[in-house]
């Protein structure tokens, strides 16, 4: 299986058993304690753990699936060898396992574990001996604990002790003379393929000829030569018939267009999950999550996991997959990566004394208890409803209740005795006959059901009626084993269609979205971590918005990759068979509707191939296309087939070692592929590229954003631990690199695209998945190598005690907190106080919001609250520079005490800060955020304080403050209020009360009092009557402004800034209050309007979710109002008449006073009613700004004007009337650009492409105004 070399003709790929195995106790070594178990020794010596060998394996070995010795007898026997005596229930057991190779190559294994007396007699010697020193610790252990309780009555003392011992000599005694002892072991046999049903019959015939009274018809050696030798795989979409000790066994095989092998029985998973808990593990396991399976029963954890997986199709599981976890591995648990194990519980412990490494990112399934335990945040899958509904209609034609039925399963065989009185007061409705129930009115409580119903009944679809198809046969108890079986292989195959058939539908044209960039497979290979290879922004925006939280996570996933990468190998090689299968599907999709394939709809499309598929599997089972050759009689030596009731013979090896000769008759016809490995070394040859280099290759491209290959089970020295560890933390580093990189690309959109960083634009949504992945990795880098773990996050708990060790100190000396550095001053020397730099005081923030809950979500909080400050890097490292509290929580092995990796781990964190997040605002929208504000005036030409009563209202994305009185000779001030997102806009002014009412502000700042954040509002205008435009109030646009720590971090690859509210310069030029005035010529104008106008076009070209703030583009530096000044001022006669400052709002109303005026004077013969219309409304909108109850300036009108015009698309008309007023003549020089007609008809059409967008103002810019 690992490769190594094609098979020969005859050789084994196609045998249907590779190994036959027996494990037991060795006989020579006697007891010996299995230490790796972690077993206690206060349980009674039967109850112990000890080692068990592999007593005989047949044939010796296979090159191509070399034997594995150490792995095999630590799967067969996970437990070790139990003992039992004749007191004990001794019934044979059966378990399966799987193992995975380095490759990702599997093979299975069945076992059949049974009792078997121990004849020799220095073990029970041993086990007696045991027994007296256990039994003599007890009784010292209560003695001891009875002679404390000196004032009790002597007598009751002896009574108490007088019971305690007898039970404990009842229930844990052995007793050489009375008892017999037992021992368990195991006969096993090792498939390519996991024909479970077939392997599980003919384990369970052998162990009937080993028990029965009369010896079998041949000696077993025939039966296993014959099913490792003579016994080929079924070809593909064939039936294969072979013989066991007393019937046939038939096993069958999917066709190459059909759903892959899978023969573990989905009804059993169903029953033991219910339908729901199914479902949601299911999505964990898709978005790759760690999923930890317990249950006592093996075979539980098998089928379970076997079954989920075979859900996926068309994907597959790449991470570390192990459904039997044996209890010498249990340090797998610490693996910071996905996985999927199964954990055997032991009896009567419950799940609070699991203790797991780490459970933020965990799907804790406990099967035996119908009971899960999920992550706190993941998305639904897609149409979970009506997918719940589809799945239970094919539940409910099998009678199978889709809240599932725990008792109903195979392994829960403990049940016949219980009475029915008890079964109906068990809540899990245990073992009912279903003819004895309406199956509808067994559900009738559950919640999922109810929903269902409710959808049924809106889609047409009844439930009442519902009546299982068993009833008769079950009346008389007839139905046959075998047609159990096919109603299995039936129920198995109609399930796995209705969910391939949800990903068929979901990913019916993933194709489109491929990006085939390589040339070739060799420059693939070689350059495959720095490509793209899936459109991802393209292929979300085209999905319907219910389906998005769930995709743009998996998507995300190593299993969609190697989805993806296996599509780009197929142009040059064989394709994967999953993927074939999928492709096929979806032709055949587009071949029967033949939709719009741009159309894509959220509307759920049932599976319609059930009946072929459960057909096809029938046809097989009844018509068998191939029978094997018989068991008969081996050329063995005397004595042979030597029989002993109840035990299994010692086989006689010779025989068993090698196979016919003559057996290549059904090689030549096998199917079987060459493994894939195979085919890329023929390949390899012929493009020349050397061998192992290429190799190295494949496993590097395959294994890319895996994090650890299948860890080896078999070898557990502490080198091979550590090496794993090594592999965990190589593997932790490269994620964190990747996602790091993966972040910084997509937040820096097209600049970082021209310099190569690969695919530009990043929705909302996808930030958000990045984000939580980068918190999902943080959670799993901080729970790698815990000593002992505290509450559900690792980091959270690690904070915690940080935080508690730094108030301590606190406590007894103020301690240094990094500062950071001060803000740049403005000309007054006024500003903001400095914000200290602090962790603990971040992580106060984050426990001061009553909306999180849990450690998970306090993490996740933190973690977005650091980022968004640009400060992650940083806290870690000051979270990590405590080394005594890092050894204290982690082991030396831990990804954090790896100083060379743990230094890049912060490096790579750092690049972050090159880029604006806003995580932590965005997503916490509900919370009360301090903030805290100061007006900076400018002294030099005016009061620092004004006499007057001054005012303020803060606005944002997600709301405003509402007008605040400033407090009286302040400038400063603190206040809280719900939230308000990224900062846009600030009012500020005054009443005019008193002698020094008239003030003249150079800026407001604002900063987000958690965040840091900080916004600058530039003014550089008065406030006052009587001087500038006399303007009592203005709207101030803001930018955020950049802290200091950051630009020298990031110069050279800042995103471009915002744009932001005129500057002084501009302003002050414009009323022409100082002397200096660089006025721009009618070419710049004319360039300007063009930019302002194209800005707002593509703001409405991009998707909702990642435009910036349009009231920037109205009314910022660069923005539409501006730009419309600077037309109207050119040419605009000398700005001061009689000393007096004259406005464009003077022309305006001069303008208006005129249309007014000309109105009642009687219509111009040539005055269309169009213009009348437009004349009518532009003075409508003008009387409306100078009515308002506001005390805006000339200048803040005008702004108000444009705004108004933009947003009712009446710009276009009203520009035409203005320049062709009379009043123009008197107020512009003949050159002015809105005196010259060309200009004029450019700038109309130029407006006009403003149009078609709906264009929403925010409402602090026309508050007041009513029109």
């Amino acid at each position: 299986m690992s490769g190594s070399g094609a098979p020969g003709p005859g050789a084994a790929p196609c045998r249907f058993a590779h190994y036959f195995v027996l494990c037991g106790i060795d006989a020579e070594s006697g007891l010996e304690p299995d230490e790796l178990a972690g077993e206690n020794f206060d349980q009674s010596p039967l109850r112990r753990t000890f080692k068990s060998k592999v007593l005989a394996h047949y044939p010796q070995n296979i090159e191509w699936n070399p034997f594995d010795q150490d792995a095999v007898n630590m799967l067969c026997m996970p437990k070790g060898l139990s003992f039992r005596t004749q007191a004990d229930n001794r019934d044979p057991q059966l378990h399966s396992f799987i193992i995975t190779r380095e490759d990702g190559s599997r093979t299975y294994g069945f076992v059949l574990t049974f009792y078997e007396e121990v004849t020799s007699k220095q073990i029970c010697t041993a086990m007696q001996t045991l027994y007296q020193m256990h039994n003599a610790e007890q009784y010292s252990s209560v003695c001891a604990s009875s002679s404390c309780s000196m004032d009790s009555l002597a007598s009751s003392i002896d009574e108490g002790d007088a019971t305690s011992l007898a039970k404990l000599q009842r229930y844990n005694s052995y007793d050489i003379s009375r008892d017999t002892l037992y021992v368990s072991k195991c006969i096993c046999l090792i498939t390519p393929l996991p024909f479970m049903q077939a392997c599980k019959k003919f384990l369970i015939q052998l162990y009937k000829a080993v028990t029965s009274q009369q010896p079998p018809p041949l000696p077993l050696e025939s039966y296993i030569h014959n099913i490792l030798y003579e016994v080929p795989l079924p070809p593909p979409g064939r039936s294969l018939k072979f013989y066991g000790v007393y019937e046939p066994i038939i096993c069958q095989r999917p066709g190459p267009n059909e759903l892959p092998l899978s023969d573990y029985p989905l009804r059993e998973v169903f029953e033991l999950l219910g339908l729901e808990n199914l479902v949601q593990v299911f999505t964990c396991v898709l978005l790759e999550m760690q999923i930890l399976l317990y249950s006592q029963d093996y075979q539980r954890l098998m089928t379970v996991a076997e079954g989920i997986t075979t859900l996926l199709f068309p994907f597959q599981w790449q991470h570390v997959y192990v459904p039997i976890l044996p209890a010498s591995l249990l340090h797998f648990l610490d693996a910071p990566v996905p996985y999927l194990m199964g954990l055997q519980s032991k009896e009567g412990t419950d799940r609070s004394k699991l203790e797991l490494p780490q459970e933020a990112n965990l799907c804790f399934v406990d099967i035996d208890n119908h009971f899960i335990e999920l992550p706190e945040e993941f998305p639904q899958f897609p149409n979970k409803l009506e997918f719940i509904q589809e799945i239970s209609e094919v539940l409910l034609q099998f009678g199978i209740p889709p809240e599932g039925n725990l008792h109903c399963s195979d392994s829960a065989t403990k049940l016949k005795n219980l009475v029915l009185s008890d079964l109906v007061n068990d809540k899990k409705n245990g073992n009912i006959p279903s003819n004895a129930l309406n199956m509808y009115e067994l559900l009738k409580g559950n919640e999922t059901i109810a929903r269902l119903q409710a959808l049924a009944k809106r889609t047409g679809v009844t439930m009442e009626k519902i009546t299982t198809p068993l009833t008769e046969k079950e009346k008389d108890g007839k139905l046959s084993c075998e047609e159990l079986e096919l109603r299995d292989y039936k129920l198995n195959v109609q399930l796995r269609e209705v969910f391939a058939n949800r990903f068929t539908q979901m990913f019916a044209d993933y194709e489109a979205f491929v990006i085939q960039a390589a040339p070739d497979m060799e420059s693939w290979l070689t350059n495959r971590e720095q490509m793209q290879n899936f459109d991802k922004a393209s292929f979300l925006s085209d999905q319907p918005e219910p389906y998005l939280p769930f995709l743009s996570h998996f998507i995300e996933t190593q299993m969609f990759a190697t989805f993806i990468d296996n599509k780009i190998i197929s142009q040059w090689e064989e394709k994967d068979p999953f993927l074939r299968v999928f492709d096929s599907r979806i032709e055949k999709i587009k071949l029967y509707n033949v939709r719009a394939p741009a159309l894509r709809t959220s509307n759920y499309q049932k599976c319609s191939t059930l009946k072929e598929a459960a057909q096809s599997i029938e046809q097989r089972l009844m018509k068998i296309d191939h029978t094997a050759i018989h068991p008969h009689l081996l050329d063995m030596k005397i004595g042979q087939g030597k029989y002993e009731q109840g035990f299994f013979p010692k086989l006689q090896s010779d025989v068993l070692a090698t196979g016919p000769t003559n057996n290549n008759r059904w090689a030549s016809r096998s199917t079987t592929t060459p493994r894939r490995k195979d085919r890329l070394r023929q390949h390899s040859e012929h493009i020349g590229l050397d061998n192992d280099l290429r190799e190295k290759y494949m496993q590097e491209a395959r294994s890319l954003g895996k994090n650890l290959r299948q860890p080896k089970l078999s070898d557990l020295s502490p080198a091979v631990i550590a090496q794993t560890n090594w592999k965990f933390v190589e593997g932790l580093l490269k994620e964190c690199r990747m996602k790091t990189k993966r972040m910084l690309v997509e937040k820096m959109g097209h600049e970082a695209v021209e310099l190569g960083h690969g695919e530009a634009n990043i929705t909302g949504l996808e930030e958000n998945t990045l984000i939580a992945s980068l918190c999902d990795l943080l959670e799993r880098i901080w729970s790698h190598g815990l000593q002992v773990k505290q509450g559900k996050s690792a980091l959270w708990s690690h904070l915690l005690q940080y935080q508690e060790r730094e108030e301590k100190q606190e406590h007894s000396a103020e301690s240094p907190v990094a500062v950071g550095t001060e803000r740049r001053k403005s000309d007054t020397g006024i500003t903001l106080p400095t914000l200290r730099v602090s962790l603990i005081q971040d992580m106060r923030h984050v426990q001061n919001m009553s909306e999180i809950k849990t450690d998970v979500g306090r993490a996740r909080a933190w973690i977005r609250l650091s980022l968004e400050k640009k400060l992650l890097s940083q806290h870690l490292k000051q979270l990590l520079s405590n080394q005594a509290l890092a050894k204290k929580l982690y082991k030396r092995y831990a990804f954090l005490r790896c100083e060379e990796e743990r230094e890049q781990f912060l490096y790579h964190l750092l690049s972050l800060n090159a880029v604006d997040y806003f995580c932590f605002t965005s997503v916490f929208t509900t919370i009360m955020i301090p903030y805290r504000s100061v007006i900076i005036p400018i002294k030099k030409l005016s009061n620092a304080i004004t006499t007057s009563n001054p005012w303020i209202c803060v606005s944002g994305e997600l709301g405003d403050t509402g007008v605040m009185q400033i407090p009286k000779n302040h400038l400063e001030m603190t206040f809280e209020c719900q939230n308000l997102g990224k900062l846009t806009t600030v009012q500020i002014g005054h009443d005019n009360s008193g002698l020094l009412a008239k003030w003249l502000v150079d800026c407001v700042m604002v900063r987000n009092e958690i965040t840091g954040h900080t916004y600058k509002f530039p003014c550089g205008r008065w406030l006052g009557k009587g001087v500038d435009d006399g303007s009592l109030e203005r709207i101030l646009i803001g930018e955020l402004v950049s802290s200091t720590s950051d630009e020298e971090l990031g110069k050279q690859c800042r995103t471009p800034p915002q744009q932001k509210s005129p500057t002084v310069a501009r302003r002050l030029s414009i009323t022409s209050l100082t002397g200096r005035n660089t006025k721009p010529n009618a070419g710049q104008i004319q360039e300007g309007i063009g930019e302002a106008v194209n800005n707002i076009v593509k703001h409405f070209h991009k998707p909702e979710k990642e435009r910036g703030s349009l009231t920037i583009l109205l009314c910022g530096e660069n923005g539409l109002v501006a730009a419309l000044e600077q037309v109207f001022h050119h040419g605009f006669k000398s700005a001061r008449i009689f000393h007096k400052n004259v406005f464009i709002w003077d022309f305006i109303e001069k303008a208006v006073a005129y249309f007014e005026t000309s109105d009642q004077i009687g219509d111009n013969e040539e005055a269309l009613l169009l213009q009348r219309s437009s004349c009518k409304t532009f003075c409508h909108y003008v009387n409306a700004i100078n009515t308002a109850p506001r005390n805006i300036g000339k200048d803040g009108k005008f702004q108000i004007l444009v705004c108004l015009g933009t947003r009712d698309h009446l710009l276009s008309q009203w520009i035409p009337l203005l320049a062709e007023c009379p009043p123009i003549t008197r107020m512009y020089e003949e050159n002015a650009l809105l005196r010259d007609r060309m200009t004029v008809n450019s700038l109309i059409r130029v407006l006009q492409t403003l149009q078609d967008f709906n264009i929403i103002l925010e409402g602090s810019l026309i508050k007041g105004v009513d029109v």
